[in-house]
Parts: structure tokens; sequence; C-alpha cells
């Protein structure tokens, strides 16, 4: 029995000092550099848009500046890349940014033959169709003969031809890869459909009708065609770099649980739900074991919010877009948003 409880205490040992991170070669950089480069969407509104001060704004850009706020303590030391659906990988592989973070969908070849990892979904999407109301179509059903505005090097082509082909019907592609040009193509009437994610659809929607064009004149179809789990990207080979982007999204989703938001976290400090005090650092070991400040979840909700709440103000009931929660949900709420314990 002394025997068992002494190798116990080895393994426990053991585990404690394997728990203490040690830096790789890109976290080594981004702390040199005393920056975080982030490639982004070239713009698309609730998930990556600036605003008239050039300041940018979206879901995935928390993303960035939770891992900011993590390494550094302050979400704002991140620079912004755009990137096209066309160029994300390569600017990820090649070292031009240190991460992804731009509505790109989580799929097996990307996460193994093209040497990236995906760390996590911040964003259970699918995608869709839309048309001009006046076009009459009700279902994507009655699409066959259209043309189809459709960016390349993205996963929404490949779903297209697979939904037309096991449909039995027929498309013309009108594919253009930058997205502002993509969208100027179908209100210009060039193609009768727009396919990319919904979330895409509902942005471009709301936020890219020319006028005299208004919203209400276009359509999005009912049909949803695929699985586009979106989320931030990394290369692989940096252990403990991914583990920091992997756990700062994950912090906005557990301190959403634990009920934690950026207008009380000063509060919550005080609780005495040992949850949330090892949480907020409090208690500490959770930063040593990501090799961050023990506050550094403290900074993710204080700079960045939690997730529910950063849902809300970009792409939720509290923006223009106006989505609903859906999949996006806590799982607590019957949606798909779980966080792995932080313990």
């Amino acid at each position: 029995m002394l025997k068992k409880m002494a190798a116990g205490v080895v393994t426990a040992g053991l585990i404690g000092v394997a728990g203490t991170a040690h830096a790789g070669k890109d976290l080594d950089a981004v702390k040199a550099r005393g920056q975080l480069i982030c490639g982004i969407a070239t713009g698309v509104a609730g998930f990556a848009q600036q605003d008239d001060k050039g300041k940018w704004l979206g879901l995935d850009i928390d993303v960035c500046r939770a891992v900011s706020a993590a390494i550094f303590g302050d979400a704002e030391k991140v620079k912004y890349v755009p990137t096209t659906a066309q160029q994300r990988f390569t600017a990820l592989q090649s070292g031009e940014v240190d991460m992804l973070s731009r509505t790109t969908t989580y799929t097996l070849t990307r996460d193994t033959a093209l040497g990236l990892e995906f760390t996590g979904i911040n964003y259970y999407d699918g995608q869709g169709f839309m048309v001009p109301k006046k076009l009459g179509v009700k279902s994507a059903k009655e699409l066959n003969g259209a043309t189809v505005c459709v960016q390349p090097g993205t996963t929404t082509e490949l779903n297209l031809a697979d939904y037309f082909r096991a449909n039995k019907m027929t498309f013309k592609p009108v594919v253009i890869e930058k997205v502002e040009e993509i969208r100027a193509a179908f209100y210009a009437g060039r193609c009768d459909v727009y396919t990319t994610d919904a979330s895409g659809l509902y942005s471009t929607r709301a936020a890219n009708t020319p006028a005299p064009l208004k919203p209400d004149d276009f359509v999005i179809l009912p049909e949803i065609i695929s699985k586009e789990p979106l989320g931030p990207v990394v290369r692989h080979g940096d252990n403990q770099f991914t583990d920091i982007v992997r756990w700062a999204f994950y912090a906005m989703v557990e301190a959403e649980e634990h009920g934690i938001t950026s207008k009380n976290v000063d509060e919550m400090l005080k609780s005495d739900n040992p949850s949330i005090k090892r949480i907020l650092g409090v208690t500490p070991g959770m930063g040593k074991a990501l090799g961050v400040d023990e506050k550094w979840v403290y900074n993710i909700v204080k700079q960045v919010g939690n997730y529910g709440e950063s849902f809300d103000r970009n792409v939720g009931m509290g923006s223009q877009l106006k989505i609903a929660r859906g999949l996006n949900a806590l799982w607590t709420n019957g949606g798909l948003q779980y966080s792995p314990p932080i313990r």
C-alpha cells in the first residue's frame, strides 16, 4: 500500500513538472515582436470589418484580441492582416501571420495535409443561398440552370458542385476571388445566386446591400447544405502557442457559462465558488500550466468580454445582423458551444 502511495506521489510530481509550459518558436517570435499578427477576412460584417475610424471589429477579431490579452495582458497588441480565401493558408504556412481567425471551415485535410491545426470552433455555420426576391424562388431545389457567384479556394465551391450534382441540377459558376467584388457582381445581376456560409449571407444582406436596393429585396433560402464549423487556425509545431490560442477562446465560453462578464468580472474576483476562483486566477495554477499570467482569463473577459457578449454585439441581437444564437448557444441552453473545464 505504501509503495502504491509513493508511486502516486512520484506520478503527481511528474505531472506538476510537465504542467509548466515552455515557449516554442512561434510564441517566442510573438513575444519578441511584442505583437500578435492575425490573419483575418478582408471585410465581413459581424466577423471582421473596420469601423469609420479604421478599427477592426467582429467575432473573429475578438478571438485575436483574446489571444493577445492572454499573452500580453493587453487585447490591443494585434496587427491585423486581411487575407483572401485563396491567400489565407499560404500566409499562415509562410509565417506572414501567426494565426488565422477568418471564417475558416475546420476540415480533415486542412487540419492535417496543410500542416495546420484548428484550435476550436467559434461559430457553427452552414452553407446557404441568397437570391433576389423578384426571382420568386422559394427553395434551392428550384435553382437548376442558375448562374451562381462563388469564391474559389473554399469549401463553398466544392459543396456547391456536390449539391447540384446530387440533385441532378446544372449551374454556371461565376468565380471571383475578392469578397467585395463577388458581392458587387451579385448585386449588379451578373449571377442569380450568391452562395457562402449562411452567416456571410446575413452579413452581406444587412451591411452591403447598395442603395437604392434594400435588404428586404433579397431572400436567404431555407436549405443549409453543409456543416461549416468555423474556427481559428495555427501552424503545426508550437504546442504552447496552440494551447494559448485554444484556451483563450475556451476561456470566453467558460466565462459565459459561469456568468462572468466584462461588467461584473471585478466583483467575481470576490466569489467563493472554487471554479470561478480558479478561472480568474484567484487560486493560482492555470496560468502557470499555460505559461501565461495567472490573470489571463480576467484580462480576456475584462477587455474583450465573454463569448455571449462578443456574439451579441457582433452578430447577435445587439448587432445589425440579428442572428439568433441557434447552434452557437451554450450547451446548457441547447447549443453546441462547450468548453472543457479550466482546471
